[in-house]
């Protein structure tokens, strides 16, 4: 044994020199054994808390490799976890997903998570739907007993309230998906309005390359930096004109695809030149961006003469790029700042929007067919339903559907 030791207490934290394989010392470590199921994985589980440094910590791990250990898996304990009955499949994404966090919000509305907040949502949706469920399968198969005569407008009545629940969900997981993922920011204009130059004040060194000939920036830069408590990815695109180059065109065609996956637009006008066309070109873009796109209208060289129609832009935001940007870092960062304000649960993953998406598609259909009388079917698209919103926490077992029937119900008695 590494230790030395012939035996360790669980959850007791014991001070202990490690050897090599040579007996040669290595350092003195806080060892803490859990004992299973005591640990995260519910399995035997040896924790070496060594001095700080790769070299020490990496002279450990080669001593615990020649003793016959193998290196873990990506994952694979929170694997071994929910494997093992630990964890959820909402709280395996979210231990993932809290990793990777950009914003202080989101790792705050993930630690809600990890306390169970999405497990209990699905929990309370998924007995509401086996109660429906059990109600109308119950009116199926024993219409002829003396059942509740408004059985399928209770039914009505939950599922529009738990359709309205889990729409609200959906819309506030998509619009906020930029705190876990990271916020993407297009900045755009027309050529020489200071794009470019505007990235490297917020990069704080001349990241982008800066020129008074026309069509400098032929492809899309991109790169992260912290704005408050959140880390966001910028995107300076080229210049959106007609152009004769086709590399160029290019970068256009780069530009505009930008756009369409950004979370926030800049659109960057220069104060020093007068309005044209290509201003109006992207005036109409940012127009026509999506409702769910934050849009904000920057005039820039504000410390040049103004020569620019400030009536076309909304709430403008007057700048220097070569003197001063404080007033866009503010507005981005009061911005994203509201995002965080939220008690509503939200969706962390892709895999969990999916799921509450074919949920609420089953129930919309559901809802027509129980109106229309078709109970059978209604009943096979709320199963379908149940399925769906399982998959974020665990399978759908036909057996629930039972369980929830003889509950509720003194069927011949």
């Amino acid at each position: 044994m590494l230790s030395r030791k012939s035996s360790l207490i669980s959850r007791n934290a014991a001070l202990s020199s490690v050897y090599d394989e040579k007996n040669e010392l290595i350092d003195q470590v806080i060892i803490i054994y859990f004992k299973a199921p005591n640990s995260y994985t519910c399995e035997d589980v040896v924790e070496f808390q060594c001095h700080g440094g790769i070299v020490v910590a990496s002279m450990i791990l080669e001593a615990v490799l020649k003793s016959g250990a193998r290196l873990a898996n990506p994952g694979e304990f929170t694997k071994r976890a929910f494997l093992n009955g630990r964890i959820d499949l909402s709280k395996a994404e979210t231990i993932g997903k809290l990793i990777e966090a950009k914003s202080a919000g989101a790792a705050k509305l993930l630690s809600r998570h990890l306390k169970g907040e999405l497990q209990e949502f699905v929990e309370q949706a998924r007995e509401n739907l086996l109660e429906i469920m059990a109600f109308v399968e119950v009116t199926i198969d024993y219409a002829e007993e003396d059942l509740p005569k408004d059985i399928e407008q209770k039914a009505a009545e939950k599922l529009q309230l738990l359709m309205a629940s889990l729409e609200r969900i959906l819309e506030n997981s998509k619009q906020r998906e930029g705190l876990i993922e990271g916020f993407k920011i297009a900045i755009i204009g027309r050529t020489n309005v200071g794009k470019s130059s505007l990235l490297n004040r917020f990069l704080h060194y001349e990241r982008a390359i800066t020129s008074d000939i026309e069509g400098t920036t032929r492809d899309t830069i991109e790169e992260e930096i912290k704005i408050g408590a959140h880390i966001v990815k910028f995107v300076d695109t080229a210049g959106i004109r007609e152009a004769d180059s086709e590399i160029e065109k290019i970068g256009i065609k780069r530009s505009l695809s930008a756009i369409e996956t950004a979370d926030i637009i800049i659109g960057v006008f220069d104060n020093s030149r007068e309005t044209n066309g290509e201003d109006s070109e992207i005036l109409k873009l940012m127009k026509n961006a999506k409702t769910d796109k934050k849009v904000l209208h920057v005039l820039n060289k504000c410390d040049l003469q103004n020569r620019f129609d400030i009536a076309l832009l909304e709430n403008a935001i007057k700048i220097s790029c070569k003197h001063d940007i404080k007033p866009l870092t503010d507005a981005l960062n009061e911005y994203l700042n509201t995002l965080d304000i939220n008690e509503e649960i939200m969706l962390s993953s892709a895999r969990q929007i999916s799921a509450v998406s074919e949920t609420l598609a089953n129930l919309k259909i559901a809802l027509d067919l129980l109106n229309d009388g078709a109970l059978e079917l209604f009943s096979f698209h709320l199963n379908e339903a149940v399925t769906a919103i399982s998959h974020i926490t665990r399978t759908f077992e036909r057996d629930e559907i039972l369980e929830a029937m003889f509950s509720k119900f003194c069927v011949g008695k």
